[in-house]
Order: structure tokens, then sequence, then C-alpha cells
């Protein structure tokens, strides 16, 4: 008991370390100076993105001082319990520190997850590559596995848009998954997923490498990425795959082109065309915010010497079946045994292992 607590108070010391307290209550401070001025509201634009600020740290803050008040409540209800030999207090003091330490990883969460469009829901969209019916299939056993870990981490998740394989598993599909900080979660994910495995689908059951593109981007505000009519080429057609029939006899399915980026988004399994037309519409905001982003990040990159390769052939794991069992980050070394957890929807060791290791590197620079 006195180990966990000792434990919970080193991971305190962290988080105040990581998050900079004293700089978070200067930038606090700032912001309200700033916010008292007379002309503050004169640029609304601004000024509802300052105030925005100023309630996310002054959140950030108090969800830190909570814990630490929760921890010096806890040390001293165990102090007694031990002073006085008191068992009900002991099992009060363990209880609440279990309950502490689901805080403390909630938390662990929020404080790393500090990007503007970290805390909002996201567009998840798996592509099969190289590999046949094998990627295929082994693009269904990710949009599984993706599904199983939103399950897990409370987070609602649905298939807005799915293209099934001629003999097997999936060409494409995109999962809407909402819930609060679902993008700075999974947008670690995004990139080439490689499978070795004995084939399924070979009768002589030999090894097949395949790989599947994953693409996370957040779901953001129609005012803040400019989509111009006259950008867009707009088709309807049939749904291909199950949905009932009023996806069958009228052409619901929306596809929707960009004309000056020529990214193509399509939506089919809403209940009627006006619906799948909205949610392709969502989803290409949220393309084209992540290139936005990603021209920003490759600057910075440029300018750090360290762009990072992000295409298509550059997996960033690794799920191994045969000849062996491990499933290998390669970007964190991070490195699993239980493939078949995994698959199931396990992903916090290399989601916590990537969220670090960003961390790390904006402490660097």
């Amino acid at each position: 008991m006195e180990e966990r607590i000792r434990d919970l108070r080193e991971r305190l010391l962290r988080l105040g370390q990581g998050m900079d307290v004293d700089e978070l209550r200067e930038k606090i401070r700032a912001l309200e100076a700033e916010m008292a001025r007379p002309d503050f509201w004169s640029e609304r634009n601004s000024a509802q993105a300052k105030a925005k600020e100023l309630e996310e740290a002054r959140q950030r803050l108090e969800r830190y001082e909570a814990l630490a008040k929760e921890l010096e409540d806890l040390e001293v209800l165990w102090q007694l319990a031990e002073e006085e030999d008191d068992e009900a207090a002991r099992e009060e003091a363990a209880q609440k520190l279990q309950e502490l330490e689901g805080k403390f990883e909630r938390a662990r969460v929020e404080f790393l997850l500090t990007d503007p469009y970290d805390p909002n829901d996201c567009f998840l969209s798996i592509n099969a590559g190289a590999g046949g019916t094998d990627a295929m299939d082994w693009a269904e056993m990710l949009l599984r596995m993706y599904t199983r870990f939103c399950e897990k981490a409370g987070f609602e998740a649905r298939v807005v848009d799915e293209t099934p394989g001629e003999e097997a598993g999936i060409k494409s599909a995109t999962l809407e998954v909402r819930g609060r900080y679902a993008y700075g979660i999974l947008k670690g994910e995004t990139g080439v997923h490689r499978l070795v495995r004995i084939s399924p689908f070979d009768a002589a059951r030999r090894r097949h490498t395949s790989f599947a593109a994953v693409t996370v981007t957040p779901i953001v505000p129609e005012g803040d990425v400019d989509i111009r009519e006259e950008d867009l080429l707009i088709e309807t057609f049939r749904s291909s795959g199950p949905g009932g029939q009023h996806m069958q006899k009228n052409e619901t399915a929306v596809r929707i082109t960009h004309i000056p980026t020529g990214i193509v988004v399509t939506c089919q399994n809403e209940r009627s065309q006006y619906q799948n037309k909205m949610t392709a519409l969502k989803i290409l905001r949220a393309r084209l915010r992540a290139i936005m982003e990603q021209e920003r990040v490759k600057k910075l990159e440029e300018l750090r010497g360290e762009l990072a390769d992000i295409e298509w052939g550059h997996q960033i794991r690794s799920y191994v079946l045969q000849p062996y069992q491990l499933v290998k980050d390669h970007r964190t070394e991070v490195e699993v045994g239980n493939v078949e957890a995994v698959l199931d929807g396990e992903l916090w060791p290399f989601i916590w292992a990537w969220l670090e290791r960003g961390q790390k590197t904006k402490t660097k620079t």
C-alpha cells in the first residue's frame, strides 16, 4: 500500500514537470489580464480563441490540483489508519487508492494531449494495400481491432463507409469515433500496418505479407476549413454493400472529389443521400485539416532536420503471426507477444509509448 502511494506521488511529480505547473499558472494570469482589457472583444474570433485557451488552461490546472489534494488526503487517511491500527480505515484507504490510480491514468492521457484538436472526435479510415485478398482480409481485421479498442476505451464508433472486397475482407472502411480525446489518443495509429502470417487463402499454406494503411483525422467545425462549392465534384451511386433495400434501390451513396487536392471521399452507410453528403463533407473537412497540419509539421521538422517518412510502404507496426508471435511498433520499439490480445483491441502499450515519445520531443524543442 505504501509503495503504491509513493508511486502515485512520483507520478504526480512527473505530471507536474511535464505540464510545467508554474508556467501554466503564469499563462493563466497573463490571459486573465489580457481578457480584462476594455477592447478585448473588439476582435471576436481572436477573443473567442483566447477565452477557450484560458478555459482549457484552468481546467488542466484544476485537474492537477484536485489530484494533488486527493493524494494528500489519502496519505493522511493511511497514516491515521496505521497509527490507530484501524482496519476499516485501511479498507477505505485501499478503495480510495484504487479510484485515485484510475484518475491518474485518465489524467495521464489529458496531460500528454495538448494539441488543439486532440480533444476532438475523429474519423479513422482503413485502406487495403499490397497483398490482394490477404490485404483486404487484413483491413477487415484492423477494422475489428479498432472497433474493439473503441468499445473498451468508452468511445462510440460507427462505420460511415465500407467497401467490401471481391472475395473476402474490405477494400476500405471509415469509422466515425466519438468521445473526449478520441483524436488525440488514436492519431498515432496513422501509417502503414504490416501483417505476416500463413495465408488462409493459399492452398499451399505459404507465408504471406499484407499491408493496410490507417489514417486518423480530427472532426472539425464547418467554419474551420473553407470548402468552396465550385471545388467539389459530387456524384451519387448505389451502395455496394449490405444495408437495407433503401440503399440498393436508390442512389443514396455519395462520392465527393475535392478538385484542387484530388481527395476523394465516399459515404454510403447513412439512410439518405443528404445524410451521406453531410457525412462525406465532414470527412473531407477532416482530411483537408489533416493536410494543413501535416504541412505545418513538415516545415517544423525540416527546420529541426528530422523529416519523417510517412509515405506508403513505411510501416509503423508489424503484426507477425508466423513463424513466431509478436507485434512490434517500429517507432517506439515497443513489443507485445500476445498478438491475439492486440488484435482484440489491447493497443494501450503502443499508444502510451507513442504519446510519451511525442511529449519528450516537444520538451526537447
